[in-house]
């Protein structure tokens, strides 16, 4: 049976990648300076940012359950298709658990049609990475209960490795302590922190400066890089001089060029802030 690739704009994966492999997104919205954003009507990232550098507070949502509903019903009434959706990690959002049920509902009202929820448990290009995998083997003729099984035998290989510049976007969030964020602001510490198996966002180690987390990010890729493996992704949030720096650092070490280099979206980036960098791939373990 034929089958739809489906995901959440989470993902932080390129317009253009999105358009050429006709993935339909699933959209999550935000809210600054008391406007509401989604898919359709997104703001620049760079302003995005530069609003949050301005002291702006944004605000994010889970997907509802019948928004994600009236998202999957309109995909198989326009195309009379399976779909396999790959989501949002079930450690940072609720949003997982609203889609699948979603999905279940659509199913019963549309009996022979198939809706696959996968929790990616991974995050911004984490996540546009499983999807990247899936698409691959869609493409290689695979089948989608196949690809599916595949995800979630190995969804536990996608690494992520991130550092952040500031550390009074996590403290909001609640993710760090005031004593900690004070004390990394006066000796210039830069947090390492990956998405653990579970698909919790947790601090790995600190270093201080920028360059030498930069240099962090790689030296965990060389002790878990999958043997074989080439397929890497980088996003930012508004710092796209470091995110090259860390792909040439890649380059140099392991021979390999970073696949997709992306912004990290609104819905990671409120959270995260301005500054950030990520490195995606797959390793051993995360």
């Amino acid at each position: 049976m034929e089958y739809i690739i489906t995901t959440d704009t989470t993902s932080d994966l390129p317009k253009a990648y999105v358009e050429e492999n006709n993935l339909h997104l699933l959209s999550f919205n935000y809210i600054i300076d008391e406007v509401t954003y989604d898919l359709e009507n997104d703001l620049p990232y760079k302003e995005f940012y530069d609003k949050m550098r301005d002291g702006a507070k944004p605000m994010t949502s889970q997907v509802n359950p019948e928004y994600a509903k009236n998202f999957f019903q309109e995909l198989i009434s326009k195309y009379d298709t399976d779909i396999l959706h790959i989501g949002f990690s079930s450690g940072l959002s609720g949003s997982y658990n609203n889609t699948r049920a979603a999905a279940l509902e659509v199913m019963e009202e549309n009996p022979g049609r198939k809706i696959m929820v996968v929790d990616s448990l991974a995050a911004s290009l984490g996540q546009g990475l499983l999807v990247h995998k899936a698409i691959k083997l869609k493409n290689k003729g695979q089948s989608m209960d196949e690809v599916c099984s595949w995800l979630e035998e190995n969804k536990l290989k996608i690494c992520h490795y991130f550092t952040v510049d500031d550390l009074v976007y996590l403290l909001r969030g609640g993710r760090v302590s005031k004593t900690s964020a004070f004390a990394a602001g006066v000796l210039n510490i830069k947090p390492i922190l990956h998405i653990d198996n579970e698909g919790h966002l947790v601090a790995l180690s600190k270093v201080r400066g920028r360059k030498k987390s930069l240099k962090e990010l790689v030296d965990n890729m060389e002790k878990r890089l999958l043997p074989g493996e080439s397929d890497v992704f980088i996003s930012h949030s508004d710092c796209i001089e470091d995110a090259n720096s860390l792909a040439n650092s890649i380059k140099e070490r392991f021979g390999i060029d970073a696949l997709i280099i992306n912004h990290i979206g609104p819905t990671i980036g409120a959270h995260t802030g301005p500054g950030t960098v990520t490195l995606f791939f797959m390793g051993k373990e995360r």
